[in-house]
């Protein structure tokens, strides 16, 4: 049975071009042609892959990728015809998994929906992932971060970020490690999307224990550090 991919894009000629790739390429494709048809689209087809448009009528594709995320861990792949590295990262943060820029080239962009394919095949074949510290509960099986007894909202990035991390304490990882294994070998993007996704994170767990702490290492990347007891 094929995959199916829901692209949400107003401009029909994009659409119909992301149509014939898909399809070419064996995966049953859906469009719709506003945020709001987006989200109810998802809703009623439950599909494997989403493409988003960011610029998009009745409900722009920061909202609708916010709406998916609160019920589903499927994989989104942001379209867009900005260059600034902040749209970027704001999708990242927001729980897309990669994006792609306008115009783009079939090639390319396969090569970045079997990647988020791939990753969502393996994650679904892992057994239970739960991390536990003093203070910190990092539950991959429910994407839930726990954080002095109290669940802190965290995108799903955020939440690979950490327990990629957490999962070998004390090793220090560079940025392009971290880019290549949490976001895939394959992914585009500069470091500076590990730096705001750590930004954000220390938010959140900055002196709550004194047995752990998300460190960096200057001049080299990040760790997450378990003091001896």
């Amino acid at each position: 049975m094929p995959k199916k991919a829901l692209v949400i894009e107003d401009d029909i000629n994009i659409a119909e071009l992301l149509r014939l790739y898909l399809e070419k390429d064996g995966l049953e494709v859906h469009i719709a042609d506003n945020g709001g048809k987006g989200v109810s689209e998802f809703e009623r087809l439950n599909p494997d892959l989403v493409l988003l448009d960011i610029m998009l009528p009745v409900l722009d594709g920061w909202s609708v990728c916010r709406e998916i995320r609160s019920v589903s861990k499927v994989p989104i792949i942001m379209l867009t015809a900005k260059q600034e590295t902040f749209d970027k990262v704001q999708g990242l943060e927001m729980g897309a998994d990669d994006y792609i820029t306008k115009p783009f080239e079939a090639k390319e962009l396969l090569a970045r929906v079997h990647a988020v394919l791939r990753r969502s095949e393996a994650d679904d074949g892992k057994e239970s992932k739960k991390l536990i510290f003093d203070k910190l509960i990092i539950n991959m099986d429910s994407f839930e971060l726990i954080v002095d007894g109290k669940k802190v909202d965290a995108p799903p990035k955020e939440m690979e970020l950490l327990y990629h991390l957490a999962l070998t304490p004390n090793r220090v990882y560079t940025r392009n490690q971290l880019l290549d294994e949490v976001w895939g070998f394959d992914y585009f993007g500069d470091s500076r999307t590990v730096d705001v996704h750590i930004k954000r994170l220390r938010e959140k767990l900055e002196n709550v224990s004194e047995k752990w702490t998300l460190k960096t290492v200057w001049g080299v990347g990040y760790k997450f550090e378990l003091y001896a007891t």
